[in-house]
């Protein structure tokens, strides 16, 4: 076996690299041009070539096709979150002076993300402050009032709700409730 050792050489001027035997760079000529007319030949063969030919241009638009699609949903993908983010931040910025109804909807829907039994609480808004009365899961308590507080436009956060560890005989609490929809469930 041999050793190949790289060396370089000068040339004219130029650092030539001497890799070897020049048989090997014949042999590794020989192997290209063996593989480039064996594809030729698989190509321009009289019987299949025709159908070969085709095939390929098929999968080719079918690649291309298929890139353009992913591409054209990543940009859309990439403006629907970009939106989002503005949208989060408008929120965030400009929903801090919502009146008393439009925030009382926002805390229902907070309320139906993190509560099983959201018709169980009742919410009443005075001034950018939420009064919850009713009944609540002691599991789902927490999250439901860190929930609210983070509410834009929400000053104050007074939970009179009755904590239970479990339903008994709680009729507000009866039943499969709906299935909550907070990040930490997703």
């Amino acid at each position: 076996m041999r050793l190949i050792v790289d060396r370089s050489t000068r040339h004219r001027g130029i650092a030539v690299k001497d890799h070897g035997h020049p048989f090997l760079k014949s042999a590794g000529l020989a192997v290209a041009g063996m593989c480039a007319g064996m594809v030729t030949e698989y190509l321009l063969d009289p019987e299949r070539g025709k159908a070969r030919r085709a095939r390929m241009k098929d999968k080719t638009a079918h690649a291309a096709h298929e890139m353009n699609g992913g591409l054209s949903g990543m940009s859309r993908d990439m403006t629907n979150r970009g939106r989002g983010m503005a949208m989060a931040a408008r929120y965030r910025l400009m929903g801090r002076s919502a009146d008393d109804s439009v925030l009382h909807d926002r805390v229902r829907s907070e309320l139906g993300r993190h509560v099983s039994h959201p018709h169980a609480v009742q919410v009443r808004v005075d001034g950018g402050t939420v009064t919850l009365v009713g009944d609540m899961l002691a599991d789902e308590e927490k999250a439901a009032r860190h929930a609210v507080k983070r509410i834009p436009g929400v000053k104050k956060v007074d939970a009179q709700w009755t904590v239970h560890e479990e339903p008994g005989d709680v009729p507000t609490l009866q039943g499969k409730g709906r299935s909550k929809h907070s990040p930490a469930n997703s």
